[in-house]
């Protein structure tokens, strides 16, 4: 099996044009590929503590997350006030927005259908890391 020439691998990645494309009025050409865009490069910024997990359930709806999406999660990142994070309350795992409210820290959904969580000392709690991006299949 050819690598190509010079025996070197295929590049990765997609084509890529830099311009965009217009999400409102329509634009008159895309233009040239600028170069192959790697995923992998655009959205991972630590390899070694980057992984990705699926999306289950409709508690982060409000914040672009459905059932089913794709998320990249950096174990690297402090979480911060704010930040979509990954969490386990005593084995079990979810996805979360993370909000510290006076003094205390909440683990708070994006939909009005489910309640937030305030963590207490008495429940195993630990954070699994913050997510950077969200893929999700169009159709």
């Amino acid at each position: 099996m050819s690598e190509g020439p010079q025996n070197q691998p295929p590049a990765a990645g997609q084509p890529y044009f830099e311009e965009g494309v217009a999400a409102g009025f329509p634009s008159p050409v895309l233009g040239e590929v600028n170069r192959l865009l790697d995923l992998n490069e655009l959205c991972v910024r630590h390899p070694a503590t980057t992984y990705y997990v699926r999306a289950r359930g409709e508690s982060m709806s409000g914040a672009g997350i459905d059932d089913g999406d794709i998320l990249v999660v950096d174990r690297s990142l402090q979480a911060e006030h704010g930040d979509i994070v990954i969490a386990a309350i005593d084995g079990e795992f979810t996805v979360k927005r993370l909000r510290h409210h006076n003094g205390q820290v909440q683990l708070v959904p994006e939909n009005p259908a489910f309640r937030p969580r305030t963590l207490t000392l008495a429940e195993q709690s630990e954070f699994f890391g913050v997510v950077t991006w969200i893929i999700k299949q169009a159709k």
